[in-house]
């Protein structure tokens, strides 16, 4: 079977580079392989055509299961993603064109199951073991792959997603059972204060401090708490900004992400070149973990052979 076609619908929409499109195109066409052609796309409308119909975490990981894959992909299997309706709609119309056999309906359903593993196979993040670059800068430089990486991705969040939990990293390591959560999750559902509840503080993690986030502190401060935002250094001024605009600029701290580890792998170092690459590894080891534990792309994981 020739795939030029489906490789072109593939870089078209982007679908190899987002878990939500990958995993709605592998059930569709599992979905659409027991439908009758040609595909009517207003059938897997749900009534409130708000979700496409017949997406699921289970219905994914039954048909990467029978693939021989058991590794967490993604939870919800792609039917939240409000992107994913124009993309099943054009895919119903290469289905349609395409007009697959039954085994041929094989041959693109592994088509995406190895585009999935593509995915999961991805290179990780570098961080450089540079003596001559200051632990700040070399943060720096990996957030900046972090960002690079989600350009042209609508909805990516690698960057905050990394500087989220290498903050979950270094409060594990001054910290027993600390509660970590996958990036993506919202604060209300799961009774938090902010993305980390320490003590008497809440942290909050972000890369681009809003209005939203500052009501969040403002709540904090009335319910007796005090309230830290970490965030990447070109951005502390606007947090600070806002705070002081809505009144608590006395009441809350602001640190960036840059300054945040390099104080603690210096500290922890105690200053001394071989401890403070020690140091760093059992960071990077302990981000890592999480990555693994919380996170659904292991590309967000990183390498770092200091």
């Amino acid at each position: 079977m020739d795939l030029h076609h489906l490789n072109e619908f593939c870089i078209a929409h982007n679908v190899a580079e987002t878990k939500g499109a990958l995993a709605a195109a592998l059930q569709l066409t599992r979905l659409f392989s027991k439908d009758t052609l040609p595909i009517n796309p207003e059938n897997y409308l749900t009534d409130k055509e708000g979700q496409i119909k017949g997406l699921s975490g289970s219905r994914l990981k039954q048909i990467l299961s029978e693939h021989g894959m058991n590794r967490r992909f993604v939870s919800e299997g792609g039917r939240t993603n409000r992107g994913n309706m124009s993309l099943m709609r054009d895919y119903a119309v290469l289905i349609n064109a395409i007009a697959p056999s039954e085994q041929e309906f094989a041959i693109i359903e592994q088509y995406w199951v190895d585009r999935i593993l593509d995915f999961l196979n991805r290179q990780p993040l570098k961080l450089e073991a540079d003596n001559s670059l200051s632990i700040s800068t070399a943060i720096d430089h990996l957030l900046q792959q972090a960002t690079k990486r989600q350009q042209g991705i609508p909805g990516a969040t690698y960057t905050g997603t990394v500087l989220q939990q290498l903050v979950a990293a270094k409060l594990s390591s001054i910290i027993e059972n600390i509660e970590i959560n996958g990036a993506s999750t919202a604060d209300t559902p799961t009774g938090r204060d902010g993305d980390f509840n320490v003590g008497d503080t809440a942290i909050h993690c972000t890369t681009a401090p809003g209005s939203l986030l500052i009501e969040k502190c403002k709540h904090n401060i009335n319910d007796g708490l005090h309230p830290i935002i970490v965030t990447i250094r070109e951005r502390t001024n606007t947090a600070y900004t806002l705070a002081a605009d809505a009144g608590i600029a006395e009441n809350i701290e602001v640190w960036d992400i840059q300054s945040f580890l390099s104080t603690n792998i210096h500290e922890h170092g105690r200053f001394d070149s071989a401890s403070r690459h020690a140091s760093l590894s059992k960071l990077i080891a302990t981000y890592n973990r999480i990555i693994d534990e919380q996170e659904t792309d292991p590309s967000l994981r990183i390498e770092y052979n200091g």
